[in-house]
């Protein structure tokens, strides 16, 4: 990705030199998300094109340079197949990280495929190989976590365990999600499994509608045939009149945030995770909205080590059920990646899957 809304290109680059501590993956699988989205238009600070997109990957243990650990289980092997957290660098030493427990918003921290540019080696999924810098936090995935699976739960994943950890989902809430891209379609499967009494979808276009009802939304509302006020009474509608116990939006649009507000119960909670650039202001009128409501509002921004880590166990856990792999749309070769944003872009698909080994179809 050279710059802001201009095509992909691709380049051979040198395979890099080891240091100790590195790892040398053979790319599996990484996919295209929202935030490469972004990354095309240029929507985030501090990205240094150009890059390689890509941050949740799937690959096999290619090299290793002296002898790497991860959190469990004894060091890596070559051959071994493995998937990383995406974000590096977290100093576990700042106010941040120490006093307020909020890892995420460390100031150290750098992102593989976002804030790690091309001028940093193979650090982006997108490619064939994959440099992984010593201190990344690598996962070796179980034998009942095939690829296809890990990346098709994907970013989407940890991010809305994430939100889920926020809203303080308890058995029986009703909770209604805003957006049903791969973070509300994980939203819908993990509110499931966390014992939600019933679980409202809300978005377009209708294939991922249809693929909320897959994994388990008990009811969709299609956003492209209904206004906010349509929304917001028929959430009340199936909640007895009250709203949602808990909201959680998904969408990135500023003014899903407000009705995600009206559409919740008062006393109720809401979970903000789809803000993840500045896409603009929403106003909303503090007394009806919030406080006479006495409405719990929480920001939650991407996630940790602990999220990536649970994302893996749940796979393993619940993956006989609940077939992740089922959220891929499409795989796409690297002379494809302009089509496959174009794809994400449009709704066309869920999941794109990026297969570095793929020939163009």
């Amino acid at each position: 990705m050279v710059k802001p809304d201009a095509p992909i290109e691709v380049r051979d680059v040198p395979e890099p030199e080891l240091g100790e501590g590195d790892v040398l993956l053979d790319t599996i699988y990484s996919e295209v998300c929202g935030t490469d989205l972004h990354l095309q238009h240029g929507r985030l600070a501090g990205v240094p094109y150009p890059i390689i997109p890509g941050h949740v990957t799937v690959g096999r243990v290619r090299r290793i340079a002296g002898t790497v650990a991860p959190v469990e289980g004894p060091p890596l092997r070559e051959g071994e197949i493995v998937t990383f957290l995406d974000v590096h660098r977290t100093c576990h030493s700042c106010w941040y990280c120490l006093v307020a427990k909020a890892s995420t918003r460390c100031p150290s921290r750098k992102v593989y495929g976002i804030t790690y540019g091309l001028a940093d080696g193979l650090t982006g999924g997108w490619s064939e190989r994959m440099h992984l810098k010593a201190g990344t936090k690598i996962i070796r995935l179980p034998a009942s976590v095939p690829p296809e699976r890990m990346i098709g739960g994907g970013c989407g994943l940890p991010t809305a365990l994430h939100a889920i950890d926020r809203a303080s989902l308890r058995l029986g809430d009703r909770i209604a999600i805003q957006g049903v891209g791969p973070v509300g379609l994980n939203l819908v499967i993990l509110a499931r499994l966390s014992g939600a009494g019933r679980v409202i979808a809300i978005g377009a276009p209708r294939n991922r509608l249809d693929a909320a009802v897959a994994f388990g939304a008990d009811d969709v509302i299609a956003l492209e045939a209904t206004s906010p006020e349509e929304r917001i009474a028929r959430v009340q509608e199936l909640t007895g009149g009250r709203g949602a116990d808990v909201t959680i939006e998904a969408t990135g649009v500023p003014g899903a945030v407000r009705e995600g507000m009206r559409m919740t119960r008062d006393a109720g909670r809401l979970v903000v995770v789809g803000q993840y650039t500045n896409a603009g202001e929403a106003a909303f009128n503090p007394h009806a909205d919030l406080n006479r409501k006495h409405l719990e509002i929480r920001g939650c921004w991407g996630s940790d080590y602990s999220h990536f880590h649970r994302a893996v166990e749940i796979l393993a856990r619940h993956g006989d059920r609940v077939p992740w792999e089922r959220m891929i749309s499409r795989r796409y070769g690297l002379e494809e990646m302009n089509e496959a944003l174009a794809d994400v872009q449009a709704g066309r698909a869920i999941k794109a899957v990026v297969d570095s080994n793929a020939a163009p179809s």
